[in-house]
């Protein structure tokens, strides 16, 4: 049984930020807000370290971390493949734009630039086209074919132009069978780096 909360859900309004890492700010601040155009909106700057974010949409952006010093194990993967030995917590990020039309700017834009970039491809219920940061992060730009999902929306779960797992995990089939998961998990708090991460 869930504890008794204010109120049914939190009042989400989108993503705050998605603090990334790169090892060379400079080469990342000219293709966030060179390229992407996605203009530059706050730093924070101390011995060892910078943080600058950077606009994707009302009250929402991506930030990157800068250490010094520190040497950082980078790798570049395709989204959704897995990164051996083992998978990484992070794969890719998906910026949401309007429609088709801006999807396709997006992309003459990538290529002006010199950045290669895919075709467009067919979710379903989104269509997307796959680049990477200089750092080699996996970027995804995608818009809602179906009409972006509103606040305050009834979801339909069992609608498969939406929901498209065959066979679900339990968690989803209660949501679908009554709205709510029957069970949630308790996590922990730590104060150093833990290899592999703990499982609640």
């Amino acid at each position: 049984m869930a504890p008794e909360t204010n109120s049914d859900r939190p009042a989400w309004r989108g993503i705050n930020h998605l603090a990334l890492v790169t090892d060379d700010m400079d080469t990342t601040v000219r293709f966030w807000h060179g390229v992407l155009g996605a203009e530059i909106i706050a730093t924070v700057g101390a011995p060892g370290f910078r943080h600058y974010f950077f606009r994707i949409g009302t009250g929402q952006s991506v930030a990157f971390f800068e250490y010094a010093d520190a040497e950082l194990e980078t790798f570049m993967k395709p989204a959704g493949i897995p990164y051996p030995p083992g998978a990484s917590q992070f794969d890719h990020l998906s910026l949401n734009l309007a429609d088709e039309e801006a999807l396709e700017d997006l992309r003459r834009r990538l290529k002006a630039f010199g950045c290669e970039v895919t075709e467009v491809v067919d979710h379903g219920f989104i269509r997307s086209i796959y680049f990477n940061d200089p750092t080699g992060i996996a970027l995804e730009a995608s818009y809602w074919t179906h009409g972006e999902p509103a606040d305050g929306d009834t979801v339909d779960h069992t609608d498969d132009s939406w929901f498209g797992d065959a066979d679900p995990v339990p968690a989803l089939r209660e949501v679908m069978d009554h709205g709510t998961v029957d069970a949630t998990p308790a996590t922990r708090l730590t104060d150093d780096i833990v290899t592999p991460a703990p499982h609640a």
